[in-house]
């Protein structure tokens, strides 16, 4: 029989799984990242908007967000323009290569799980959201900075997006394998 650390610990490295291989997918198959779907929804539902309202609804910093813009601008999916009243003013809106690269999109795999969390009852989510906090608190990591995103690796990634033609056109890089060190 199998302990109960044990069963908490195959679960956590199930989520872990699903999130990298939903991570490598969206990355091998459209050259994105969770995070810049998530700023393109943003743009596309706001029609335009500054980094600061960018990074307040995708609860994520303007560092980030500027990080991000910069891979979605070079990817053609994006653009930002100076505010004609206030020149100091930065605004974002999506090129229509970015609506229709948004279009191609898959739902991701946090919108599902958000489809699916607010579907049970509130004990069950108070309930899931004070085990996870426990975990992460066993873990010694609740002093880790963490967006509401379901994604691996830096958020701000330093590779850009691929627009909606190269997505579908460009074989994928691929980086080789790891050599692992025999000890």
């Amino acid at each position: 029989m199998v302990e109960l650390a044990e069963q908490a610990l195959i679960a956590l490295r199930r989520i872990i799984r699903v999130t990298e291989t939903h991570s490598r997918g969206l990355a091998r198959d459209l050259g994105t990242t969770a995070s810049q779907v998530i700023v393109l929804r943003i743009l596309a539902q706001a029609r335009e908007a500054t980094a600061g309202q960018i990074a307040e609804r995708a609860s994520m910093s303007q560092a980030t967000i500027s990080t991000l813009l910069d891979s979605l601008e070079t990817a053609k999916l994006a653009v930002r323009k100076r505010g004609e009243g206030d020149r100091r003013q930065v605004w974002v809106s999506l090129t229509p290569a970015g609506r229709a690269f948004l279009d191609s999109i898959p739902d991701l795999l946090q919108e599902r799980f958000e489809t699916r969390f607010h579907k049970l009852p509130t004990w069950e989510q108070g309930y899931l959201v004070a085990a996870l906090e426990r975990i992460t608190s066993l873990l010694d990591a609740e002093e880790i900075d963490a967006s509401p995103i379901l994604d691996v690796g830096a958020i701000a990634r330093s590779e850009p997006a691929r627009s909606a033609k190269s997505a579908s056109s460009e074989p994928p890089k691929r980086s080789p394998p790891r050599r692992r060190d025999a000890r």
